[in-house]
């Protein structure tokens, strides 16, 4: 039996299984609701087969998507994703899922000189075909879906594999394909993105450095009840008071609800749904005692050596020359990293350099020798 569109229950995720059991290249995309709701869910994962039949997973009904795990992991099943770090972060995050074999467009695209890298730019000017008006800023938690959503959301997966076929041809025409390989694997095998909470989150808000103690114990207080404000409503923190707003209340400190209405972005709605939790909030920065008032940890950044320095200037200045001859931005020739790992530690012949993470065989091949003499 064939697989429905949606897979809302084990048993269609089971047929699912069954139904690409026997495909060569799998098309994947995913979408969340960080715009709408708090904390962040996956909403809907998209899957698409070379045949063409697309299919609409929702995370929100069923109980786990390790059925798909395997197809995952498996390395003779092709995996096309646009900018596929965001989507394989969740899936890995949420069901320890390993990668191996991925297609990345955008990875492809930027190795190819294209200027516009969103993914409906690459179906227009690469397959011809026009996806519509962009749905990013829906709501996709709630359900049903509409038709017009229904449409979008396949429309992301059902093009990609043909688009994969289109810019796989174009780097083969500049013999660039294999370094697009090496790219993508190491996308595949980056680990699942923490998420820990940063407990000096509020200190890094702009203006916060203006603040005093007394200031940034009020702000941190304000930015805790924010987050459970987030929380209890769902709704993310930027729809509960922006930034500003924040570092703006822990200036002012307000003692009533009529001193808030005086801050900028402060409104009466504002008031009803948070005045409570703000003046609350407040208070308890006011009541620190001197002694436990955050204090702002200087944090320099470590001085390099006049060796160190002197290897980064030399591979910064071999970048610009390396990505005029090869008609390709300097961050994608060599990115940052890249120069600060070589500059701190460089290596002494080839097979070093191919084995410094980031780098590569087809770096190593193509600029190996300039780069080894850069750093000497």
């Amino acid at each position: 039996m064939a697989a429905p569109l949606w897979i809302r229950t084990p048993e269609e995720l089971d047929a699912l299984v069954v139904s690409l059991g026997r495909a060569k290249a799998l098309s994947i995309d995913t979408e969340a609701d960080g715009l709408h709701h708090h904390p962040v869910k996956l909403c809907l994962v998209q899957v698409a087969d070379d045949r063409g039949r697309g299919h609409l997973v929702d995370p929100l009904a069923l109980p786990t998507l390790e059925p798909l795990g395997p197809f995952f992991a498996d390395a003779g099943v092709v995996k096309v994703l646009h900018a596929a770090d965001n989507d394989l972060g969740y899936l890995k995050r949420l069901y320890g899922f390993s990668v191996a074999n991925i297609f990345d467009t955008a990875i492809a695209a930027r190795f190819l000189g294209v200027t516009s890298l969103s993914l409906d730019g690459l179906l227009r000017d690469f397959i011809g075909v026009d996806p519509g008006p962009s749905r990013q800023k829906d709501d996709w938690s709630k359900r049903p879906l509409s038709p017009a959503q229904e449409t979008y959301a396949l429309n992301d997966v059902l093009h990609l594999i043909p688009l994969r076929e289109k810019l796989l041809e174009a780097l083969r025409a500049k013999g660039r394909d294999l370094w697009v390989e090496e790219e993508c694997a190491l996308i595949a095998a980056m680990p699942a993105p923490e998420k820990a909470a940063d407990p000096d989150a509020y200190m890094k808000l702009k203006g916060a450095k203006d603040l005093d103690g007394r200031g940034l114990a009020v702000l941190r207080e304000l930015h805790q009840a924010r987050e459970m404000l987030a929380i209890k409503v769902d709704r993310p923190p930027f729809m509960i008071l922006g930034n500003e707003v924040l570092v703006a209340l822990a200036v002012l400190k307000p003692r009533d609800s009529n001193s808030i209405l005086t801050v900028k972005g402060c409104t009466v709605n504002v008031v009803r749904r948070a005045g409570e939790a703000i003046l609350a909030a407040v208070e308890r920065g006011l009541a620190v005692p001197d002694a436990d008032l955050p204090v702002r940890r200087p944090n320099p950044r470590p001085r390099a050596s006049g060796a160190v320095q002197r290897r980064s200037e030399a591979l910064r200045a071999w970048r610009v020359e390396a990505a005029k001859l090869v008609e390709l931005d300097a961050g994608v020739i060599f990115p940052q990293r890249l120069i600060d790992r070589l500059a701190h530690d460089p290596p002494r012949d080839l097979d070093a350099l191919a084995r410094v993470e980031g780098v590569g065989r087809w770096r190593a091949e193509l600029f190996g020798a300039e780069l080894l003499g850069r750093l000497e």
